[in-house]
């Protein structure tokens, strides 16, 4: 189906212009004065401003942010994006939570890696493509690794605790304050009530110097499981 936009602004890099669109599908075929296509339905968009689709490259659909998680996830964020003619986005790119501290280091080293590549592609700088394209084929085999890593040696780190008793939750308080953790969040988890468990979700910040310059969270996750009340703990992602 071909669609002629008749009288309206064309806002481009580098100039705007009046001018008519005709778009045959999803390609736009031209572009110029007084376009004429007998088989094209035609719209008056004089007083219209023409933009090509935008970019936004910070979003925050679907982040937990300490006890919440933002309104909009990429399925509802995305429609309403493109409603406002945005048609690329950035979704949590290098984001710091108390819930996990570097968030989608990966992910966003690519999609800008991406949105380069298709910029100097439709630019002509194909030395900047092939330099863009190496620079991806490297995030995928090393930022992953780099990530795991800086995660690790962060300072925020959120477990899945499970103690012996709710008697129990005062005495794991007062142990990790005396390592120097300090605890930002606790959530109990009510689908363990009949378990006889304790269940809980800790967000933890590590405040000792100490801990911070030689611990991993592996590390102390490994001594808080020596604890003799703790049943079960781990790092969640």
């Amino acid at each position: 189906m071909k669609r002629l936009l008749k009288g309206g602004t064309v806002v481009g890099g580098r100039e705007s212009k009046k001018a008519d669109i005709l778009i045959d599908g999803e390609t736009i075929a031209a572009v110029g004065e007084n376009l004429v296509c007998p088989d094209a339905q035609t719209a008056d968009v004089t007083g219209k401003l023409l933009f090509p689709g935008f970019i936004d490259a910070h979003t925050h659909f679907d982040l937990d942010v300490c006890s919440t998680t933002t309104a909009d996830d990429f399925y509802t964020g995305s429609r309403s994006a493109i409603r406002g003619g945005t048609t690329m986005i950035s979704g949590n790119s290098i984001l710091f939570s108390s819930r996990n501290q570097i968030k989608g280091l990966t992910t966003s080293a690519a999609l800008w890696t991406c949105g380069l590549i298709g910029l100097s592609a439709g630019a002509g700088l194909y030395t900047v493509t092939l330099i863009g394209f190496l620079a991806l084929l490297s995030s995928v085999s090393l930022f992953p690794e780099i990530e795991k890593y800086l995660k690790d040696r962060s300072n925020h780190f959120e477990i899945h605790l499970e103690l012996k008793s709710k008697g129990d939750l005062q005495d794991f308080i007062a142990t990790v304050r005396q390592l120097g953790i300090r605890i930002d969040d606790i959530e109990s988890n009510p689908a363990y009530l009949t378990s006889g468990l304790s269940v809980y979700t800790v967000s933890f910040t590590i405040d000792s110097r100490e801990l911070k310059q030689y611990k991993k969270h592996s590390e102390i996750i490994e001594a808080l499981r020596s604890l003799a009340y703790v049943s079960y703990i781990e790092e969640m992602n």
